[in-house]
């Protein structure tokens, strides 16, 4: 298998009530690049607004926004067709609103040259946006801002700094001890010091997660309740795989998406704090029309999502063989179903690939229609992923890939491991962590999965459901991130946890709230 492909596995469907769907791909190219591109997100300009004071009318000045091309239109504004490479366009539409103080528009004026967009990054220039924002008090730039110190992009790697933005970022005091923090004296010495604090508290992270994954082993109850559990479902199982089994083919030959609806979400609540709605986006991509296959894409979705169901009360949209359209369409959909307090588990598996151009490093997500390189014409932009994520209403969003596409990402930050892990679900972290929003991603780190020795199943999805099915009590992402890579063990896969970049991720976390 090539190194340049990236393979996943994903999740998916088990469950009461499914609703199927099929929907068959355009039988044009052209359509098929124009139905796509409705759901792009772009950078449009709506038209002002009509105001009348008194007797006199005027226009109020146009307003930015990021929307799909397909609303922006709709809403009479003005944009350019989706170009990760047009920095001057993009520039151009957030600029003005910027420069009169808008700490949202400050911020994305700072992800524009962090990111450079077709040219290279202006790291000075993003590190004025943020400061700006930062003194408006938006805690994304807070975010933003501390990211590069905590690379040591454009500036001096300073890890204190980058921790006490994350602090300010969590209204947490400077005197509170929640936060790994060097003293005073380190602040001024060599910010090496604050990093070996670090990395120390994380190895006693690790240390912690193997202790609890011990004890949990001992418990004989629960494995017995699960197997128990495992048992009653799986007469339903048996009777729904018939329905899993064959793939849906167009009179053209091509592979048709299967959608289906599992569950219901409700309001979860637990020791009075309102956790929201839990919904998911599981895509389980197994049969391609140009690549080969992933036979254990759909085998780890339909774990995955009974786990979802059943154990946490997700309601969960399943697609097994997504094409392009399949998964910009179910993330624009999201935006119409999801709520400001609600919660987006998004679970990917299928092929992914990075590739660089025009000096940037960009990653996409491989569909079943996607083409073998160069031609790139359905694949999905992991930016556009992230820009869906960062439209959506919902406050909580983790995405879970048993692949690697760092074009998407920031740099890991130190601050996600730099709490005792006593501390993850204790009253005061919750308080600290619960409001805020997240955007996060848990990924196996690796060019393409590793399956198991029967090769139906990801060792990287056998280790997220192991931790997922064994926890009964709040299990917070970096928890969960944990347990994963010590499940499996230091040269297996390469496991990362990072903030998802330009999604206004706010230092917030994502809580698996068991039933």
């Amino acid at each position: 298998m090539p190194k340049e492909w990236n393979r996943s596995v994903l999740v998916a469907a088990l469950a009461v009530g499914i609703v199927i769907t099929l929907r068959p791909q355009a039988e044009q190219q052209s359509a098929a690049d124009a139905e796509a591109a409705k759901f792009y997100i772009v950078d449009c300009l709506l038209p002002g607004q009509v105001r009348r004071v008194g007797n006199t009318t005027y226009m109020t000045p146009r307003r930015p926004i990021r929307t799909t091309a397909q609303d922006c239109a709709i809403r009479g504004g003005e944009y350019t067709e989706w170009d990760r490479a047009d920095y001057q366009s993009a520039l151009t539409v957030w600029l003005d609103a910027a420069s009169t103080g808008d700490a949202q528009a400050m911020n994305y004026v700072g992800e524009i040259f962090e990111q450079g967009l077709g040219r290279d990054p202006d790291y000075v220039m993003a590190k004025y946006w943020y400061e700006r924002a930062v003194a408006a008090n938006f805690k994304p730039a807070m975010v933003n801002l501390a990211s590069l110190y905590d690379t040591g992009r454009g500036v001096n790697r300073d890890a204190v700094m980058a921790i006490n933005l994350y602090r300010q970022a969590w209204d947490i005091p400077e005197d509170e001890a929640l936060l790994t923090q060097a003293s005073s004296d380190a602040a001024s010495a060599e910010t090496e010091s604050a990093l070996a604090a670090v990395r120390a508290e994380n190895e006693q992270l690790v240390a912690a997660a193997e202790a609890a994954r011990e004890a949990l082993q001992s418990e004989s109850d629960r494995a017995a309740a699960l197997a128990l559990r495992a048992e009653s479902a799986e007469a339903e199982r048996d009777s729904l795989a018939v329905r899993f089994e064959d793939t849906p083919i167009n009179s053209a030959g091509e592979v048709v998406p299967f959608v289906a609806s599992l569950g219901s979400a409700s309001p979860v609540s637990q020791a009075g704090r309102d956790y929201g709605r839990y919904f998911a986006l599981v895509i389980g991509n197994s049969e391609h029309q140009f690549l080969s296959e992933l036979s254990s894409a759909k085998n780890d979705a339909r774990r995955v999502s009974e786990v979802l169901v059943d154990r946490y009360g997700f309601e969960v949209t399943r697609i097994d063989n997504a094409d392009n359209i399949s998964v910009l369409a179910a993330l624009n959909q999201l935006h119409e179903t999801l709520g400001p307090n609600d919660n987006l588990l998004i679970y990917y598996a299928g092929y992914g690939n990075e590739r660089t151009d025009e000096q940037m490093q960009i990653g996409y997500w491989l569909p079943v229609n996607a083409q073998r390189p160069p031609i790139d014409t359905y694949w999905v932009p992991v930016g556009q992923i992230g820009a869906h994520l960062a439209r959506l209403p919902a406050r909580r969003v983790l995405v879970i890939a048993d692949s690697s596409f760092s074009g998407l990402l920031a740099d890991t930050p130190t601050f996600f491991l730099a709490v005792s892990p006593d501390l993850f679900t204790s009253e005061r972290y919750l308080d600290i962590r619960h409001e805020n929003r997240s955007r996060l991603l848990i990924s196996s780190g690796q060019d393409y999965p590793l399956s198991d020795q029967s090769g139906d199943q990801s060792v990287f999805a056998d280790a997220v459901l192991e931790a997922l099915e064994k926890n009964d009590t709040i299990l917070p992402a970096p928890a969960l991130f944990l347990a994963v890579r010590e499940q499996l063990g230091a040269g297996t896969l390469d496991v990362q946890f990072k903030a998802i970049k330009g999604a206004g991720d706010a230092v917030g976390d994502f809580y698996f709230v068991p039933l």
